[in-house]
């Protein structure tokens, strides 16, 4: 499972309280192997005969980790609930369905048939601020499951997890106990629906403490839901946010149009990507508000639309970046093409897209909270690498266009080009304030600030779409930033009225000395015309 090096470093905190092709063919097959899914449990947690892991002197296994709110409803055991209902609505709750038990035969063989409990397992939620509640942490002791020197002092019963109960919250954490009977290999969890009344991020585990039940596997599921819906708490806000970003690229891309429109004979060719990334902008927006709206109703992310919606972040973050770097080289007005680099281009564009649709693709066709593990890291740091790669290509190429645009003394050019350097400097010092100010959180106790941090990028890569969109607005001249290979270019306005003059002295030029040569035929033909009469005489 992808999520268990997260799992072992998430109960540390909990319980103590304290070669290129090769990497493209293993994305690829990542990629691939996703059709094969129809859909994907998301607050919907499923356990497919998975393995417990052991912790200290205690075996684990991590059932889940969500934000979520109290309750605004609560169950009125008199009332009967209407089927469309269903005692949903204003609830948060946690509800174990189908949790299969099945212990090793040799260990099932070795208990008493008469005997009613040969084995335990123990269901604990328990909200992160209290982690340090699970264990012997408060009693000086490194260990999680309760020791005869431990049990003789009264604190805890042999074969139980350590939990310090607080007498005025004695239901967290709560522990939901099931045994094994006789010689019975498989035990089954009781249908339990455990209600949270506070607020928090709480984290699901299931864990044992005799070593004889050591080979145990889990099977089922449980259904994680808020007062709204089935979203996270930390995803809930994202879905309004993807609504109305969707809205505003809606409305970029509506002026953006109405601009074209008014001036569609002089579109240029930069102006059409510029269209295409507002064009991708809209769909990506829109496509996560339908997928969290449908997340959000069923519990549940469909391949179809989670996997559109995840190749149309992928192939937007990819075009945006090379419509950066194409501007920052100039392309369109210091050069018509991009020559040999183009290759370069394309490359740098195709492998980051590989990347950042395989870390799409880990992050959101799993369990929500299994964001993490070998497999993430993996994917993570490529896609980080390669954007150091295009910041820093962006950033030299702009250098050079600035530079040959001071050259050739194009200061409406190099005008436009300082802005567009500015707004990238101001944009990049923004990212890394924002990483600075959003520190690593390993047990998401900032949870409810949570979807700020995409929301943050989202809203940051419209803002300089925005500045790209007004620097390179459709006009009625645009020569002011289009390549020319006539020298007369280099002038920009600036030349404007110098060239129209200009052109008056140069036509006044050629009238005169088409005069001058006009003269000097005549005089040439009179002179012919003397010699002629000259040797007539003769005769």
């Amino acid at each position: 499972m992808m999520g268990n090096n997260r799992e072992f470093i998430c109960l540390s905190y909990d319980l103590i309280g304290n070669g290129y092709f090769q990497k493209l063919t293993f994305v690829v097959l990542i990629y691939f192997s996703c059709f094969a899914i129809n859909q994907v449990g998301a607050s919907i947690h499923e356990y497919q005969n998975q393995s417990f892991f052991r912790r200290s002197n205690s075996f684990f296994f991590h059932g889940g980790s969500e934000g979520l709110y109290a309750s605004k409803l609560h169950v009125d055991p008199d009332k009967k609930p209407s089927p469309e209902e269903n005692h949903l609505n204003g609830k948060s709750f946690i509800r174990f369905k189908s949790i299969t038990f099945r212990r090793p035969k040799e260990s099932a063989e070795k208990k008493n048939e008469m005997q009613q409990k040969t084995g335990l397992v123990e269901a604990i939620i328990v909200e992160v601020k209290d982690r340090e509640k699970i264990g012997g942490s408060y009693l000086h002791s490194a260990a999680i499951c309760c020791t005869p020197d431990l049990s003789k002092e009264g604190s805890c019963n042999v074969g139980e997890v350590i939990i310090h109960q607080d007498p005025n919250y004695p239901y967290n954490p709560q522990r939901i106990q099931t045994f094994f009977e006789g010689k019975t290999e498989e035990t089954t969890m009781v249908l339990q629906t455990v209600e949270i009344n506070h607020t928090g991020m709480y984290y699901l585990y299931f864990m044992f403490c005799d070593p004889e039940l050591m080979g145990t596997t889990i099977s089922g599921r449980t259904v994680w839901r808020n007062p709204e819906g089935y979203l996270p708490g930390k995803m809930a806000p994202l879905m309004t946010y993807f609504g109305l970003m969707s809205l505003a690229y809606l409305g970029l891309g509506l002026v953006w149009f109405l601009w074209s429109v008014q001036y569609w004979k002089d579109i240029i060719q930069l102006q059409y990507h510029i269209t295409a990334v507002i064009g991708l902008g809209m769909c990506e927006m829109a496509l996560w508000y339908f997928e969290y709206a449908n997340f959000n109703a069923t519990g549940n992310r469909p391949m179809g639309i989670t996997l559109w919606a995840v190749t149309f972040t992928a192939v937007k973050k990819t075009v945006s970046r090379l419509l950066l770097l194409v501007v920052s080289m100039g392309y369109g007005v210091v050069r018509p093409t991009l020559g040999g680099v183009i290759f370069k281009v394309l490359l740098l564009g195709l492998t980051y897209f590989v990347f950042s649709e395989a870390l799409g693709l880990v992050e959101n066709l799993g369990n929500i909270d299994d964001l993490t593990g070998k497999a993430r890291l993996f994917l993570v740091l490529p896609v980080s690498l390669l954007d150091a790669c295009f910041i820093i290509w962006i950033f030299s190429a702009l250098s050079q266009t600035l530079e040959k645009l001071q050259i050739r003394r194009s200061m409406a050019k190099f005008a436009l080009y300082r802005k567009f350097t500015n707004s990238l400097a101001i944009s990049v010092l923004l990212s890394i304030a924002w990483l600075y100010f959003n520190a690593a959180d390993p047990l998401s106790e900032l949870w409810q600030r949570a979807w700020i941090i995409p929301a943050f990028w989202n809203l940051l890569a419209f803002v300089l779409l925005v500045v790209i969109c007004s620097l390179w607005a459709p006009s009625n001249n645009p020569t002011r930033y289009a390549y020319s290979e006539e020298t007369g270019d280099e002038l920009e306005e600036e030349g404007i009225s110098l060239t129209s003059s200009s052109v008056l002295l140069a036509g006044e030029s050629a009238n005169k000395q088409l005069e001058r040569k006009e003269r000097r035929a005549s005089n040439a033909d009179l002179f012919r015309l003397g010699e002629e009469v000259e040797e007539d005489k003769r005769e």
